[in-house]
C-alpha cells in the first residue's frame, strides 16, 4: 500500500488546535488519508510535543508580545528561524510533501521557495489582508513604507503558492487582482464551523447572572476588531438608557483584553459585563447555548469589509441572531440572520441590540435563518471535500489507510 502524502502546516498567529480553522483544515487531511504535521507557538501549559487526533504538533515557545514596528519585525524574525529550524525536526523525523503556510504574517514563501528545491510544493491559505490590517491598525497614511512592505510580501506569498485557498471570494478577487494570479491557481474556502463540536446544548440561566437577556460577543480582541464598542455599547444601555434585564459576555482573548476590562470598570460595569478569557468548545457551547444576540462590533473598514468574521458564523450555528455593521462579506455570511448597523458608534448599536430584545419573535426567526443557511450551506462539511480536493489536485491524492482509495477531490460550489 503506498505511503500517505504528507503535509506541514506552518501557523503563526494562533496555536493549534486553537486555531480552529487550521485545526478543521488538518482534520480534514487526516480523515482523507494524509499525514499531518504542525509548526506553531505554544499557548499556555501546552507541551513542545503533542499527538492530537492524528495530527503531530510541533511547538516553539511564543515571542514576547509585539510593541511597535521594531517589535513586529523581532516578533516575525524570531518566529520564522524556530520555524524553520522545526521545519527540518519535522523532515527528519515525519517528512512532508507540501508546505502550507497560513497568514498572518506573509513572510513563509521564502521557507517554501528554499523546501521547493527538494520538490516540496506550496500551498498559501490566505486568511487575513495584511496591508489593510496595517491599515486598521495604525491608519492607511502610517509609513507608507510598511505599507508597500506589506504588498509585497503578500504579493511574494501568493506568487511563490502552487496553490492559494482564499476565505471568502473578496480575499481571491484582491489576491488574483493584486498579485495577478490566474484564478484557477486559487480556491474558496470559506472557515464554516463544524457542527459536531459547536451545537446548542440546554441554556444555562444562570449564566445571565440574573438577568433576562445575555449578549455575547466571541473572538479575538484586537484594535481592529472594535470589542471597545460592545462594552461603550453596554454602558448605553446600562447607564444612559436604564435597562438592568441585561448581561454582557466577552469570551476571548487578544491585546486589547486588558484595556477592555479597564475600561468596563471604569464606565461602572464590572456589575454587567463578564470576560470569559480564552474560551473552548465546551464554553462556546454553554454560553452560545444561553445567549439572546450575537455581537458582530467590527468596524466598516477595507479590511472588515473584505473579511468573513467567524465569529457572527459561529452565532448562527447556535440559532443566535447578530448585530453587526453593514459589512460586504457580513451581509454574504448571514444574509437575514443579521440586524446591519448603518450609522456607526455605540449609541446606534445599542439601540439595535434594544430592538432585537425587545422583539422575540424576530429574534426567533432570524436564528432560524442563520441554523439554516450553516446547515445547507456554509457549515464546515461543506467545505472539508473543496480543501482536501486542492491536496489531491496537487499531489495526487492520499491513499486511505482504511480502504487504499484516493480522495476524489470534488469541490462543492
Amino acid at each position: 500500500m503506498s505511503r500517505p502524502r504528507r503535509v506541514l502546516v506552518i501557523v503563526q498567529n494562533l496555536p493549534v488546535p486553537l486555531d480552529r480553522r487550521v485545526w478543521l483544515e488538518c482534520q480534514a487531511l487526516v480523515a482523507a488519508g494524509y499525514g499531518v504535521s504542525v509548526i506553531c507557538h505554544a499557548g499556555p501549559g501546552e507541551a513542545s510535543y503533542e499527538e492530537l487526533d492524528g495530527v503531530r504538533i510541533h511547538r516553539y515557545p511564543p515571542p514576547r508580545q509585539a510593541r511597535g514596528l521594531a517589535g513586529f519585525a523581532w516578533e516575525f524574525a524570531y518566529c520564522w528561524v524556530r520555524t524553520a529550524l522545526l521545519s527540518l525536526k519535522v523532515l527528519r523525523r515525519d517528512g512532508f510533501d507540501v508546505i502550507q503556510a497560513c497568514n498572518p504574517p506573509d513572510t513563509y514563501w521564502l521557507l517554501a521557495r528554499l523546501y521547493r528545491r527538494a520538490g516540496k510544493s506550496f500551498v498559501f491559505d490566505h486568511h487575513d489582508l495584511c496591508p489593510e490590517v496595517y491599515d486598521a491598525r495604525f491608519g492607511a497614511a502610517a509609513r507608507p513604507l510598511v505599507r508597500r512592505a506589506l504588498v509585497a510580501l503578500e504579493r511574494a506569498s501568493v506568487r511563490s503558492a502552487d496553490h492559494l485557498v482564499s476565505t471568502n471570494e473578496s480575499y481571491r478577487r484582491v489576491a488574483t487582482v493584486r498579485a495577478g494570479i490566474p484564478p484557477e491557481r486559487t480556491t474558496v474556502v470559506r472557515s464554516g464551523p463544524d457542527t459536531r463540536r459547536l451545537y446548542p446544548q440546554a441554556p444555562e440561566p444562570e449564566l445571565k447572572a440574573g438577568r433576562r437577556h445575555l449578549c455575547v460577543y466571541l473572538g479575538v480582541m484586537g484594535p481592529q476588531d472594535g470589542v471597545d464598542l460592545v462594552v461603550r455599547a453596554a454602558d448605553v444601555v446600562v447607564n444612559q438608557m436604564g435597562r438592568t434585564d441585561c448581561h454582557f459576555a466577552l469570551l476571548g482573548f487578544g491585546d486589547c483584553l486588558d484595556d477592555l476590562r479597564d475600561l468596563a470598570t471604569h464606565l461602572g460595569l464590572d456589575g454587567w459585563v463578564t470576560f470569559t478569557g480564552r474560551a473552548d468548545d465546551g464554553m462556546i457551547r454553554r454560553w452560545l447555548s444561553t445567549a439572546d444576540v450575537g455581537l458582530s462590533p467590527d468596524p466598516r473598514t477595507p479590511f472588515n469589509d473584505l473579511s468573513t468574521m467567524n465569529k457572527t458564523l459561529e452565532y448562527m450555528a447556535f440559532g443566535v441572531p447578530a448585530v453587526a455593521f453593514d459589512l460586504a462579506e457580513t451581509r454574504v455570511s448571514a444574509g437575514d440572520a443579521a440586524v446591519y448597523v448603518e450609522e456607526e458608534g455605540p449609541q446606534a448599536f445599542a439601540k439595535a441590540i434594544c430592538a432585537l430584545l425587545d422583539d422575540p419573535a424576530r429574534r426567533r426567526a432570524m436564528g432560524e435563518v442563520g441554523a439554516a443557511r450553516i446547515r445547507d450551506r456554509l457549515g464546515w462539511s461543506h467545505q472539508a471535500a473543496t480543501y482536501v480536493g486542492v491536496y489531491d489536485r496537487l499531489v495526487g491524492g492520499a491513499m486511505s489507510a482504511a480502504t487504499g482509495v484516493a480522495g476524489d477531490g470534488e469541490e462543492q460550489r
